[in-house]
Order: C-alpha cells, then structure tokens, then sequence
C-alpha cells in the first residue's frame, strides 16, 4: 500500500516518488530471479548513479546531492523495501566513500571524490577479518613503507562487493600501537596482489556478493592515504554510526515490505467464508508489525535529524540499527506466520524477507554490540 512520508523538502518528495517507480519498473521484476541464483545486479548501480543515488549525500562542489541523511536514508528504506541487495549495496558505497570526502585533503578529494561517486564506479569497505570482526582494532592486516609507497598484506573479511568493487577503503596497521596504529587507504580494485575468494554462501542477499578480499604485497602510493597515519579506526568508527543508521533504513524497508504482502494475503485468503483480516488474531498480528515498523523508522529517523543538524547521535544511530533489525526480523517471522503453511515455502517473497532480515541483526556491528554502545553512553 502506498507509503505517507513527511519530508523537508520538495525535492525530497520528487526524490522518493522517482525511487518508487525506479524500483517497481527496474527491481521488481528481476528481485526473485536474482536473488535464487546469487545474481550481483552491477547495472542497477550503474543505473542508480545515474540517477544521482550514489552520491546523494556527497557536497555539491564534487558532483553530490548534498542532500540530509533524513532523506537520503528514506531513499535507502524504499530501495530496500523491493530490494535489500540493492539497499545495503547503495549503503555500503557511501560508506566506502565516506573517509575521503569526511578526511581527505582537498586535493584527494578533487582528484578522487567526482569519479567515485559518479555511478561508473562501485566501492568495498574493508574493516573487518576472520580473527576482528567486532573488535576491529586486533586487525592484523598491515601497511609497511617501503620507498615512497606503502605494501598492504592481509586478508579481510565479510567484504560486501567483494571481487565486484572498482575501489575498496582499507583499514590496515602502520605501526604497534593498537587501536592507533590504524591507517585509511583507498586500493584501486585492479591493484596487482589485491584478489576476492569465491563468494560467501549465505542464508539471505544473495544478489550482494560478500568475499574474502586477500592483500598480497599491494602497493600504494602515499597519495593514497587517507589523512595521518593511526586516523583509520577512528573514521572506520566514525562510518560505522552512519552505516547503522543505514542498516536501520535497510532493515525497515524488509519490514514494510513484509507487512506490505502479509496485508494484501490477508485481504485476500478466505478462510470459513471470509478473508482472514477479518479474524481477530490475523488483524492484531498485522497491527503489531505495523506499529513495529512505524517505530523503528521513527527512530532512524530521529538519529537522521541529529546527526543532519550535528548533534551527537552515536547512542541514537546504535538504538535505531538495534530496534529496526529486531523489528525486521519480528515482522517477517509474523509475515510468514500470516501465510501459513505458504509463508514457508519460496513460493512467496515473505521466505526470502525472513532470511535477509536475519544478517540485519548482525550487520555494522551485532546487536549484543549495539547493547554495549547503548549501555557506554549512561556510564
């Protein structure tokens, strides 16, 4: 059913209406194909760069929207209302660029930021590894000075884009000290050395590849650093509250798109002589998931506005990908329970909703992570 949203901005609401019907002519109809056989969509980034997606929330000056985060998320949840993939790919290469147009000189950003964010390019996020998943700084990947270019050696893990990607941010250690001996590259995809294993066989997303990407003697001018050295865990933190808040638009577009199709099978499936939204239990259930998904965008939303009008928002970004992953996964479990004995089968999109809805609580740092962020803050 048509979706009410309360945006800032004319342009906004132009915006999501021209998402909308983006994502019913181009997404809907090839989801499901794509999706059963692990199909990666590159043409519908192409097609989303065109359209300016990409670089929504970038500066003007390099060729961005300019656009707020309370926009350019709702841009985000219609995507991944049709198409989670594509939702958390479109997330996952802002958050690629994020440290060049938050930390880098103003010559790396002219020389890099247009070319990145035009749709011709797609980006990979290379934080975590087999052995610092949610403990980042025990990386052991490493970028040694060798002349006048430093040689990255290391593998990383759970890279979305993985073996797809034109350009990858990487986070990798220059030095012993810990959390501070961290440093920001950005690694050209076709780098001799730099290589993805096969792709990840996964529950849910498959139309996103995730890969191992393996660093072997990479080399990288200086040029390609990101800011001073020991800066990178610092701005792979500082992407990651963006990144759970969109996970958080991510996860409340499977939401609504589960209740989308739990609503309509019940206006439509008789049982005893009538449509099951009739019965008390099928439309207290449906009342449930939508007041769910209400809140979590509430919230999201609200983390949106802080961090547009640059209030801290760290705690809230943490609330909103905790709230909205649990809400995704609690309304598509009752999407399925809706369907019955046909919400189990692949017959219907709600199987698939649960499966995707599952890595959201696990994404950008789990829940039991997002817990301890929330927690930090009362301390």
């Amino acid at each position: 059913m048509p979706l009410t949203r309360l945006l800032p901005s004319r342009e906004g609401e132009d915006l999501i209406e021209m998402i909308t019907r983006f994502a019913s002519a181009e997404l809907a109809p090839r989801v499901a194909e794509a999706e059963e056989n692990a199909i990666f969509p590159r043409d519908v980034f192409r097609k989303l760069g065109e359209l300016g997606v990409l670089s929504l929330p970038h500066d003007a000056e390099y060729g961005g929207g300019e656009l707020p985060d309370e926009v350019a998320l709702q841009v985000v949840e219609e995507l991944a209302r049709t198409w989670a993939s594509v939702g958390v790919g479109v997330t996952v290469h802002w958050a690629s660029v994020h440290p060049l147009w938050k930390w880098g000189s103003d010559e790396q950003r002219k020389r890099w930021l247009p070319e990145l964010i035009s749709g011709d390019l797609l980006g990979g996020f290379c934080l975590s590894e087999p052995e610092a998943g949610s403990d980042p700084g025990a990386m052991k990947t490493t970028a040694t000075w060798e002349g006048d270019e430093y040689v990255i050696n290391g593998l990383k893990a759970w890279i979305t884009h993985g073996g797809e990607a034109d350009f990858y941010t990487v986070m990798a250690r220059t030095s012993d000290d810990g959390s501070h001996g961290i440093s920001c590259f950005l690694v050209p995809g076709n780098a001799p050395g730099l290589s993805a294993d096969p792709p990840e066989r996964k529950m849910g997303l498959n139309g996103s590849r995730t890969s191992q990407v393996r660093f072997d003697n990479v080399r990288v001018s200086a040029d390609r650093r990101i800011a001073d050295e020991g800066r990178g865990l610092a701005m792979a933190l500082d992407a990651l509250d963006t990144g759970r808040l969109c996970i958080a638009a991510v996860s409340t577009g499977i939401a609504q798109a589960a209740l989308d199709h739990a609503a309509e099978y019940a206006r439509t499936r008789e049982q005893f002589g009538r449509p099951i939204i009739d019965f008390q239990g099928v439309s207290f259930l449906l009342a449930d998931m939508s007041a769910r998904t209400s809140a979590a965008r509430a919230l999201y939303l609200e983390a949106a506005r802080r961090k547009d009008r640059g209030v801290p928002f760290t705690r809230l970004a943490a609330e909103a990908k905790l709230v909205a992953s649990d809400t995704a996964m609690a309304v598509t479990t009752d999407a399925v329970q809706v369907y019955g004995g046909a919400g189990y089968t692949r017959d219907y999109q709600v199987e698939r909703l649960m499966r995707e809805a599952k890595i959201m609580q696990i994404f950008e740092g789990t829940n039991q992570i997002q817990r301890h962020v929330i927690g930090r803050d009362y301390r």
